[in-house]
């Protein structure tokens, strides 16, 4: 279905970073109309071919939304991250890449717990595994190297939120590279996971600190009925303060006149700081 890009094809140095909770395909005996997968992949593939991210941190994916995604967004895309059960298999956060323009270095997917190198475990009071998946990406046009953070934080259990949002906050501290994060955080600007996300000044509320705002600022949950203002902004993108964003958006288009996900997308346009010849790659 045509429909006109709301940022598209941004070019070099600038990245376009992107979050989008595609909603699990559900069991067809229960899903309202507007929730049936087949009838949202349209909507879902016009986004993706025409804003064309770079960075495209996804939550809600089961294999074969896997496959749908990477098809409509072509072959020169790549992918990483898996299911995050105890066997790999399941939901995921997988974080897509646009290869033409960003070599993957490194990439790691650990769970959001006491014990993160163990698949498939929960420790925080959620009751479904959480995870992340980070990668290390090197642009090839600038060189600039960086770190790119997906996760989807626990829907329940506010103590899991925090302590996650503490996880991804050491781990960008503990390492020298530019970081953006992605991710549907179930959770408002102001709430405890906030707050710990941004504690020390590690990472930014992108969309607060972007140069222009494309959109109002939408709530990112409106469930298939009319986005509001004012409701609370879940989906979020962050990045670290030597990031300049440029550009932000919350898209509310329905191509065809259908929804894609019970979220929205939240995009940004960046721009890594210079490339420093001294840095060398960092493990996740």
């Amino acid at each position: 279905m045509p429909v006109s890009a709301l940022i598209g094809q941004v070019d070099a140095p600038d990245l376009q970073i992107a979050t989008f909770n595609i909603r699990r395909r559900m069991p067809p005996t229960l899903p309202r109309t507007a929730d049936q997968w087949s009838a949202r992949t349209p909507a879902i593939a016009a986004f993706l071919s025409t804003e064309r991210p770079h960075v495209l941190g996804t939550q809600e994916v089961l294999p074969g939304q896997d496959r749908f995604i990477r098809a409509a967004l072509g072959e020169d895309y790549r992918r990483v991250g898996h299911g995050r059960d105890a066997d790999g298999q399941g939901e995921g956060c997988p974080l897509y890449y646009d290869g033409t323009r960003l070599e993957l270095l490194s990439w790691h997917q650990s769970a959001l717990s006491d014990t993160p190198e163990s698949p498939g475990s929960h420790s925080w009071g959620n009751m479904t595994p959480r995870v992340l998946v980070g990668a290390v990406l090197r642009d090839r046009v600038t060189e600039a190297r960086f770190l790119a953070i997906n996760t989807h934080f626990d829907n329940v259990s506010r103590r899991s939120r925090v302590l996650s949002a503490r996880t991804i906050r050491q781990l960008v501290a503990e390492q020298s590279l530019p970081a953006v994060m992605t991710g549907d955080l179930n959770s408002g600007e102001g709430t405890a996971p906030l707050v710990e996300l941004f504690a020390d000044g590690t990472l930014t509320d992108a969309w607060s600190i972007a140069r222009d705002r494309l959109t109002p600022e939408w709530g990112t949950f409106p469930d298939y009925a009319a986005p509001r203002l004012g409701r609370k902004r879940i989906d979020w993108v962050a990045v670290t303060p030597d990031i300049e964003v440029r550009r932000a958006a919350i898209d509310t288009r329905r191509p065809g006149g259908v929804w894609a996900s019970d979220h929205l997308p939240v995009q940004a346009v960046v721009r890594l700081p210079s490339a420093e010849p001294s840095v060398a790659p960092h493990d996740v």
